[in-house]
């Protein structure tokens, strides 16, 4: 699995039925080059489309930072007028839409720093479990720059509009208690717990129906995007692949013999 990463910045394996992808600059407090950012939508599409994998955990490496962000010392080169900014906006928000758009769960296991656009990949993710040691930021108020649309959807997402602007507006740093209090996290655990915990998570979550998670990821997503337009065809199709699954049938007959289903996701 570590050869479909197209930089040695970003590691990736499978763990039994886990996809990991991992930033891989802790020199660097797994700062996020453009290197990276582009290289984060082909991994989340392989893991995306490998049947063996039934979730997918964003991490970084080491235990005192998932992600500080975006790699600021190229923003000189990167981000010289607004067209180059743009673009380089352009390949940020590729990234977060390749794992908000995965058909399967995607999970932030956080531990330290997780801030600007290491948060926005957070954020990205369905679920974010956090070490006590996690701590929260989003600086673009004390750089300058005007903080991606697609990031502070994201944002919206998870926290209310109150919490969202007093995040950005004071770019104050949260607490893993006080993003657990806001919403922002899922579940905080300690630092000794948090591989543990995501893997009890994981195990949990592949022994579910596939195809029943899918549909139900892609279902609230659209509901939440167009609460008032959703796609009801797209919707209804999902609904259909499932009950015409034969996991819908391995459900019903499990259940009828008292017995643990074992799902295949077909």
């Amino acid at each position: 699995m570590a050869k479909i990463s197209p930089t040695a910045h970003i590691k990736v394996w499978l763990d039994k039925t886990v996809g990991h992808l991992q930033f891989n600059r802790p020199q660097s407090k797994n700062a996020i080059s453009a290197e990276m950012w582009r290289a984060i939508p082909p991994i989340i599409a392989s893991l995306d489309q490998n049947p063996v994998i039934r979730t997918i955990v964003l991490s970084g490496a080491g235990p005192d930072c998932f992600s500080a962000g975006a790699d600021i010392s190229e923003f000189s080169a990167n981000r010289t007028d607004t067209n180059a900014a743009r673009e380089y906006e352009n390949i940020n928000v590729a990234a977060f839409n390749a794992i908000a758009n995965s058909h399967k769960p995607t999970i932030a296991m956080i531990s330290g720093f997780c801030m600007g656009g290491g948060l926005a990949v957070a954020l990205s993710c369905d679920l974010r479990i956090a070490a006590e040691n996690a701590v929260f930021s989003l600086p673009p108020a004390k750089l300058g720059l005007a903080y991606p649309i697609e990031g502070i959807r994201q944002l919206l997402g998870v926290v209310s509009p109150p919490i969202a602007k007093e995040m950005i507006f004071t770019a104050r740093r949260l607490n893993a208690l006080d993003a657990s209090r806001s919403g922002l996290v899922n579940e905080v655990t300690t630092l000794d717990q948090l591989k543990d915990t995501v893997n009890d998570l994981c195990a949990t979550i592949a022994n579910n129906a596939p195809l029943t998670i899918s549909a139900s990821k892609q279902t609230i997503d659209e509901l939440h995007r167009h609460p008032e337009n959703p796609d009801m065809a797209m919707l209804n199709e999902l609904s259909a692949k499932c009950f015409n699954s034969r996991d819908y049938r391995e459900g019903q007959t499990a259940f009828s013999e008292k017995r643990r289903p074992v799902f295949t996701g077909k």
